[in-house]
């Protein structure tokens, strides 16, 4: 009898502790969210080191649209599956004057990797210290680990963030990020 009840408390102790651990991860996002700037605001200005190891402004690609993409991990499964779709996708994106322009918390090297390991010709930027991802209100708080959340920002030729993406289905986002565009730069 005495080992039934400690096998029931130590389940309903490990159900708190991962309930508590969702919520946790839930309050996070809201919080991510609230921070995230806002649709027609201007795009906030940064400048992070690309895989080649060279700086990107963001300022630098006034003039064209910009798909400013946060992720929270290299050679993870939804992060590689969002990358390859936007590289499928490239094409598309250049002959619509876009630029396509990834941010994680990781680092040059492993971003030079990750594009030599999965084929990928687009920035992927490294946001070590979490500004930009904070400053786009992007981050995740996993108590000592910190990673970029998965939110893309379609920013036009003038700066200015035309549409925010807080909910990505990484296997879908490359096109719906297109057919965004598409739609925006139809004449009015």
């Amino acid at each position: 009898m005495m080992n039934c009840s400690k096998l029931w408390i130590a389940r309903v102790a490990t159900a708190l502790v991962v309930f508590t651990s969702l919520l946790g991860v839930s309050y996070v996002k809201l919080q991510a969210r609230e921070k995230a700037p806002a649709t027609g605001a201007s795009a906030p200005d940064f400048t992070l080191n690309s895989q080649e190891g060279t700086p990107v402004s963001l300022h630098e690609y006034r003039g064209r649209w910009v798909v400013l993409y946060f992720y929270p991990k290299d050679f993870t499964s939804g992060c590689t599956t969002e990358a390859h779709n936007f590289q499928r996708d490239l094409a598309q994106y250049q002959q619509k004057d876009a630029v396509i322009l990834g941010v994680s918390a990781d680092t040059t090297d492993s971003h030079q990797k990750f594009c030599t390991k999965e084929g990928l010709n687009f920035k992927l930027l490294a946001d070590t210290d979490h500004k930009v991802s904070e400053e786009y209100g992007s981050i995740m708080n996993f108590g000592v680990k910190k990673l970029s959340a998965r939110h893309t920002f379609l920013i036009n030729p003038d700066g200015v963030i035309v549409k925010k993406y807080l909910d990505v289905d990484p296997g879908k986002h490359s096109e719906e990020v297109l057919a965004a565009l598409t739609d925006l730069q139809k004449p009015k």
